[in-house]
């Protein structure tokens, strides 16, 4: 599997469980307490642009190993800054629609980018359209 279909999974995995926070924070816009959550996405850069770097020379730098990395790569946070929009959390349902649009054109065009790349592997196998 190439590089770029890799960093499109992990995009997509990325964009899929941003969504989860969300959407956890809108149905949360009312409740008492609760501290608005998000998903560190430099672990996840830093992993994608570290796959493709490759050393050819013994005095380059090593690449450094990421210890106390999750599962998929990126970790949840909690917002603890209060910002009192709703008067009740830190939720800003602003914010989190503006994030949520983003987040769903970022998924929308990475899966496009997949669909595309296995679409033309199709088209070869089936002889390039003849």
């Amino acid at each position: 599997m190439s590089t770029t279909i890799k960093q499109l999974e992990n995009l997509l995995n990325y964009s899929a469980e941003k969504n989860k926070v969300i959407s956890k924070n809108i149905a949360n816009i009312s409740t008492e307490g609760y501290n608005r959550e998000d998903i560190v996405f430099k672990k996840m850069l830093d992993e994608n642009s570290n796959a493709s770097l490759r050393t050819s020379n013994s005095k380059h730098l090593p690449l450094i190993s990421m210890n106390g990395k999750s599962e998929k790569g990126f970790d949840i946070v909690y917002d603890d800054s209060f910002d009192g929009t709703s008067g009740v959390n830190n939720v800003n349902i602003e914010r989190e629609m503006s994030e949520l649009a983003e987040n769903t054109l970022r998924f929308k065009f990475a899966s496009k980018k997949v669909s595309d790349y296995y679409k033309s592997i199709q088209n070869v196998i089936k002889g390039g359209g003849r």
